[in-house]
């Protein structure tokens, strides 16, 4: 589910359902969560670089694999959040030392939530970025209503928010949620070029910048998307917008 490749100091760490665009599922993110943890506590690991396998980055939750959850108990089908995706995102925040997310094809939802985790973002010119969560009736989590609004500013974030419209990485650029931008093809190759020159710097200078920029109010966020989306999971919008987006029809909200 998650492939591990050693380049000197610095791992890459590849989400490995290409036939899903990396869409996570129980298993996978499990899977990320004992990878990112092993590679934050290894301190011959001075840098990581966190992609997808099959030329996308991660389409975010699988919807599919959700919608199961919601027909059996959905009174616990939002118990991920706080069980498996906060856990990962702070992980990567929380890691001392530098963390480049190299972003090709689909970033939505979670996915966009786990790039915006990472330190660095690299991004192909013709990747599609989207919030997303809106669209199934939902709000945002794994830790995007911190990360979104520290990079893009709160009247920004609400936009991408709450229209969930997908953008570009140009103007992924413009807002300050892409750090660079290359051609289609060249992610990979920047990604682990710069990975490799952050591993040969100060890395304990690195762990205390990222300490001090980004972890005051983590812990309260990641607490607060959790109680919101299972609040909004026992919506019946919720429920149908899923049934909805499997069999590819638009979603009707009621607002119950």
């Amino acid at each position: 589910m998650v492939l591990q490749e050693r380049e000197g100091a610095v791992t890459v760490l590849t989400l490995n359902r290409p036939q899903r665009r990396n869409a996570l599922d129980a298993d996978s993110k499990k899977a990320l969560r004992r990878a990112v943890e092993e590679v934050a506590a290894d301190e011959s690991v001075r840098a990581v670089v966190l992609t997808g396998a099959g030329g996308s980055f991660c389409g975010g939750q699988d919807l599919a694999e959700h919608a199961e959850a919601l027909r059996t108990d959905p009174a616990t089908a939002f118990a991920t959040v706080e069980q498996d995706y906060a856990p990962i995102v702070q992980a990567l925040i929380t890691m001392p030392k530098p963390v480049i997310a190299a972003v090709e094809g689909t970033c939505v939802g979670a996915g966009l939530a786990l790039a915006l985790a990472c330190d660095l973002r690299i991004m192909a010119e013709d990747a599609v970025l989207g919030t997303a969560f809106t669209a199934i009736g939902l709000t945002c989590d794994s830790g995007l209503s911190l990360t979104l609004t520290q990079s893009v500013g709160p009247s920004r974030a609400k936009e991408l928010l709450l229209l969930g419209q997908s953008f570009s990485p140009a103007e992924a650029g413009t807002w300050g949620i892409a750090g660079r931008i290359v051609p289609t093809g060249q992610v990979q190759q920047h990604a682990r070029e710069t990975a490799a020159r952050l591993a040969a710097g100060p890395t304990l200078a690195y762990a205390e910048t990222k300490k001090l920029i980004d972890t005051a109010a983590l812990t309260t966020v990641l607490h607060n998307e959790a109680l919101a989306q299972a609040r909004l999971g026992l919506s019946t919008d919720h429920r149908a917008a899923v049934e909805a987006f499997l069999a590819k029809r638009r979603p009707s909200f009621e607002g119950r």
